[in-house]
């Protein structure tokens, strides 16, 4: 008997502990409900909406959700009446409040979404809501434009993410945004750009599959792909945007310069030399292709062709410094070569002079060009200096590379 008294007093108890905060639930709602009806406290409202929500007993309760709704809405049409009468109105509030009306609404048919006990689902608000969202959803890109322009990239990022994900949410799906809404690639896009900005790969690549679609600009696309696979240093997802681009783009030196770094310093000579031919295909006359050219065909060791190349690039634009070093190298390989061979024999070592003269000029002319790079022109020219007995050449030279150390 005095277990049974003590069983239903605990009952008691714990029904009355239970009905407290229920009351007080209530209490919060209805006093958050009577706030947005008289249009006042609209923060407080929403805030204390969003804690109850926080606790997840809540969060199935679409009473909660709807007033925590009309709070936000209630805030987005004060703003957008300040708007409309030309007064002094927080823009940036403005599409604040549009990007939280989203997300509460999404949220909300989520709950609407779930089945019942018996596995039925009944939507009870998500045409209603999508239909009244749909009318907002453009506000979302203008925020992130608004915000792109104040250099703010990161939040602009959120609006644009927030208005391509329209299209996934079972909210939108009578809509079929992915293939109805003819902006989503150049939303994409600015998706792109404001994440490449930010420093951010992650939101660089976030939507640059469907910024791919925006034709117009697919070689920035492509850039800022491979620069966002350069920092997360994934070599194979940024060589193969790369080639992409170049496919797209054969005479664009981005693509071009980038992919033959790769190749050079991996002294992978042959793509090295098939991506120079392909350029040079596209555009016959361009300079980076035939540098580059030049310069595969020198480590190669076709110094005859490399000389071609260099001589003609010399001749169209003679202010350029780096074709006179890759001709003076053509020469003056060939004549390391046969001076490591510690010649005995005259005509040889005749030879290896003439090379060191024929290479002499175009070193100098570099060195002229290009000051600054004395690692690349100061042991050529010690070396050339000493083989012409130019004494007081090597002299200069040789005091320069020890005051260098």
């Amino acid at each position: 008997m005095i277990r049974k008294l003590f069983a239903l007093f605990f009952l008691l108890i714990l029904s009355l502990s239970s009905a407290v905060p229920a009351a007080a639930q209530r209490k919060e709602i209805a006093q958050a409900k009577d706030n947005v009806k008289a249009g006042k406290k609209l923060a407080e409202a929403e805030a204390s909406m969003r804690h109850l929500l926080a606790d997840s007993a809540n969060r199935d309760n679409d009473k909660i959700w709807l007033v925590l709704f009309d709070a936000v809405r209630k805030q987005y049409e004060a703003l957008n009446e300040q708007m409309y009468l030309k007064q002094t109105t927080d823009t940036a509030s403005l599409f604040d409040v549009t990007y939280r009306l989203f997300g509460v609404l999404e949220g909300l048919d989520s709950v609407d979404a779930r089945p019942d006990r018996k596995g039925r689902v009944e939507l009870k608000y998500r045409r209603k809501h999508a239909s009244w969202l749909n009318t907002y959803r453009r506000n979302l890109q203008t925020g992130g434009l608004f915000f792109m322009a104040k250099g703010n990239y990161l939040k602009a990022w959120t609006f644009f993410d927030a208005y391509i994900d329209c299209a996934r949410q079972p909210l939108f799906s009578s809509y079929n945004l992915a293939q109805k809404d003819p902006i989503m690639p150049k939303v994409a896009f600015n998706a792109v750009f404001c994440g490449h900005r930010a420093s951010s790969p992650e939101k660089t690549l976030a939507h640059a599959e469907l910024a791919q679609a925006d034709t117009a600009r697919l070689d920035i696309v492509c850039r800022y792909m491979a620069d966002a696979y350069r920092q997360q240093a994934d070599t194979t997802a940024c060589l193969a945007v790369l080639h992409k681009g170049f496919d797209a783009y054969p005479k664009s030196d981005y693509f071009f310069s980038h992919l033959f770094d790769y190749y050079f310093r991996s002294a992978d000579t042959c793509r090295a030399l098939s991506l120079c031919d392909r350029a040079l295909k596209a555009d016959s006359l361009s300079f980076v292709a035939r540098f580059a050219k030049s310069s595969v065909l020198l480590l190669q060791g076709h110094y005859d062709e490399c000389l071609v190349l260099s001589d003609a690039l010399i001749a169209a634009d003679s202010t350029k410094a780096d074709p006179y070093l890759n001709a003076a190298l053509a020469y003056y390989n060939q004549a390391v070569a046969l001076d490591n061979q510690k010649l005995t024999n005259r005509t040889q070592r005749r030879q290896m002079q003439q090379l060191y003269r024929k290479a002499l000029p175009y070193m100098e002319r570099y060195r002229k060009l290009a000051p600054d790079a004395q690692s690349k022109w100061a042991m050529p020219l010690y070396t050339i200096y000493l083989n012409l007995n130019m004494g007081k050449e090597f002299e200069e030279i040789d005091g320069l590379m020890k005051k260098a150390k």
